[in-house]
């Protein structure tokens, strides 16, 4: 099973030249480059889980109610929200689409379980930090669902022949016919991939010149977007099973 995840979140790099990007274009682009998701996905006829980070889900009602009437599903990503704001903002969100939110993201401001269990989430997919030399940090780690104060805790997916993680690092740098193998290969031994973009990988960094390492530049914006449709067409053409993450665990 494919289990395709995005996170939406604004870009946060400064810009070059002392040139200032305001929130609301941040907020727009975010929006943008996930629409640009949404109608790859649309032409694939894929459905996916998008993460939407705390902070932005009230300032993208309309985005998300798109988003859920085209069939993909809502969770939460936390970054830096306290439990107050995500039980609030949950309760918000779920009233507004009429849908339960059953999952959260986190990666450096963790929650603890017991405190998302008592908020009604169902599962945690956290993630770790992904940079150029985090592939090579950790070559072991456990790939199994496991159940843990009543909630499902999803790990991060990694390739058990090249080790390399299936984070939104390796995406972006690795060539497609490798990346399509790795795939390939990890469904030979696991039951599920799990795999996670960033929203402001699809970014025109020539047309916002946002400072950004060189590595972080290769294959964004509209490569990204090819590339996805690339992946997405090769998933199809090989009758591979796909889902949103709720519906995979539940």
């Amino acid at each position: 099973m494919v289990l395709l995840t995005f996170n939406i979140v604004n870009i946060e790099a400064k810009c070059k030249n002392g040139i200032e990007v305001s929130d609301e274009e941040r907020l727009k682009i975010s929006e943008n480059n996930t629409k640009a998701i949404l109608r790859i996905l649309d032409k694939q006829d894929i459905k996916a889980s998008f993460f939407v980070e705390i902070s932005l889900v009230e300032k993208l009602r309309n985005l998300l109610k798109a988003i859920s009437s085209q069939g993909h599903e809502i969770a939460f990503y936390n970054q830096n929200s306290s439990s107050e704001e995500i039980e609030n903002t949950k309760r918000i969100i779920q009233d507004f689409l009429e849908k339960q939110i059953k999952g959260i993201r986190q990666k450096d401001n963790k929650i603890s379980y017991e405190s998302l269990k008592l908020m009604e989430f169902s599962y945690i997919s956290n993630i770790d930090n992904a940079g150029i030399l985090f592939p090579f940090k950790r070559l072991k780690r456990d790939t199994e669902i496991i159940e843990q104060d009543g909630l499902s805790i999803v790990p991060e997916s990694i390739s058990p022949y090249s080790q390399l993680p299936y984070n939104d690092f390796v995406f972006q740098v690795l060539p497609m016919k490798y990346y399509r193998n790795m795939v390939f290969e990890t469904l030979k031994n696991d039951e599920f991939v799990l795999i996670y973009l960033n929203s402001w990988q699809f970014t025109d960094f020539a047309r916002y010149h946002f400072d950004v390492p060189f590595y972080r530049r290769l294959n964004s914006g509209k490569k990204m977007e090819d590339k996805l449709d690339d992946l997405l067409s090769w998933i199809n053409e090989k009758e591979m099973a796909t889902s949103r993450m709720k519906d995979y665990i539940f």
